[in-house]
């Protein structure tokens, strides 16, 4: 896989020829409604065959492996060598891929039924986990459950491990005053935990996946006890626990989002967390990167200081932002589009895509039929890649997507051109 980007005056057919592919691999890696409509910036992933290599004078097969970071017995392997110290001038080699680090991808979905079963059939061979958004809470601990069973029967047969997500979640907002019922008593607790576990047993889930936003900055001891409470009677069940984390900078942050949220503690007592490095640019905020890749490091520097690097899977979008000019506090949220929304638009309008150097993430501005001007940041397979780098470069155990229900195709080449997907052995 290569990744080019579309130049002024560039057609399909200029770039097929220039890769020495045909033009419907094209087509169909990046999904282009339209294959006659590109826009000057936009990013197209070029599948590629593996590479070919003319053997020059001089030339052996550690000299070539080196160059291409594979090793010698991949390149013997590929092309049947019988004696590797017997290679000419002048003779055409396959160069396999070289081996990929293996790495452990969570997508959240917030969709069921057939939707849901056709979207884990259509990347679940790239998942770890898929985490189930949300089972709900009840201020007497007892569950609202999710018309979950088809997908967990799809994520069973693509062998991805379920983990049953709780959210103190009310309508469609996170409630401090929920979380607080909860944490404030363990016989509430304790009930919630039966039945959490009830759940899991009769529906096959692997893990829990604890999203708790907005907890109240004096429940921040009760939370992390609350957590140890769920631990001891999981881990010996044999599920997993895990816990969704705001993007911290320092551990005594300001700020109701992040105050009862205690790293050092998180690290220490699950399995692995979710940092959610994503809504930077929010829809009530100004046109900004949804995940700007320097404030994503300043998270993540913080997040390997007071949690084990082979514990935290690094929060990745996969989703973008239209935001009406100019932008105004208190005015309506710029809704949320998916990354080839983003790119219909660019054509529609005839905008030219940039890419923001600091932030590593595209975005373009255009006018509407009521003149309006409007700005729009997404993602795309170079802002993906750019995250693939940072997490190799932390040492991070993998990636979490929010949320897999938006349809990149893009992401899902460049993650495979990247890492091979852990899975977990069945039951």
């Amino acid at each position: 896989m290569q990744i080019h980007v579309v130049q002024r005056g560039e057609t399909l057919w200029l770039i097929s020829r220039r890769y020495n592919v045909t033009i419907c691999p094209i087509v169909q890696a990046n999904e282009l409604p339209n294959p006659d409509q590109l826009v000057v910036g936009q990013a197209l992933v070029i599948p590629i065959r593996d590479q070919m290599h003319v053997v020059k004078p001089c030339e052996n097969l550690w000299m070539i492996a080196r160059r291409y970071g594979t090793t010698v017995e991949s390149i013997v392997r590929a092309n049947r060598i019988v004696n590797p110290s017997l290679i000419y001038a002048g003779q055409v080699l396959r160069i396999p891929k070289p081996p990929q680090p293996t790495v452990e991808v969570n997508g959240y979905l917030t969709q069921t039924g057939t939707t849901g079963q056709q979207i884990v059939r259509k990347v679940g061979d790239r998942l770890t986990y898929l985490s189930l958004f949300t089972y709900g809470i009840r201020s007497d601990g007892t569950l609202i459950p999710i018309n979950d069973t088809a997908v967990l029967e799809t994520a069973k047969e693509e062998r991805v491990a379920p983990l049953l997500v709780i959210a103190n979640f009310i309508g469609r907002k996170f409630s401090s005053e929920l979380a607080h019922t909860l944490l404030t008593s363990t016989d509430i607790q304790d009930k919630l935990i039966g039945n959490i576990l009830d759940t899991m047993k009769s529906k096959g889930y692997r893990g829990l996946n604890i999203d708790f936003e907005y907890v109240l900055p004096e429940d921040r001891e009760r939370y992390n006890q609350f957590l140890r409470r769920v631990v001891s009677r999981l881990r010996p069940e044999g599920y997993s626990v895990s816990t969704a984390l705001a993007p911290k900078v320092k551990a005594e942050q300001i700020g109701l989002l992040y105050e009862a949220h205690n790293y050092p503690a998180h690290g220490e007592i699950v399995d692995f967390t979710v940092i959610m490095t994503y809504e930077y640019g929010w829809a009530g905020g100004p046109p900004l990167a949804i995940a700007p890749i320097n404030e994503v490091r300043r998270a993540l520097d913080y997040a390997v200081s007071a949690i084990p690097r082979s514990k935290i899977l690094m929060g990745v979008p996969l989703y973008g932002r239209d935001w009406t000019l100019p932008f105004v506090k208190g005015g309506p949220y710029a809704p949320t589009i998916r990354p080839q929304e983003a790119i219909l638009r660019a054509v529609k309008y005839g905008a030219d895509i940039q890419y923001h150097s600091l932030y590593q993430s595209p975005f373009f501005r255009y006018t509407d039929e009521q003149g309006r001007e409007h700005e729009v940041w997404f993602e795309d397979a170079r802002s993906i890649e750019a995250k693939f780098d940072t997490v190799d470069e932390y040492g991070l155990r993998g990636v979490s997507y929010w949320e897999i229900s938006s349809p990149f195709p893009q992401n899902w080449l460049v993650l495979e051109d990247h890492y091979q997907t852990r899975k977990i052995p069945g039951p």
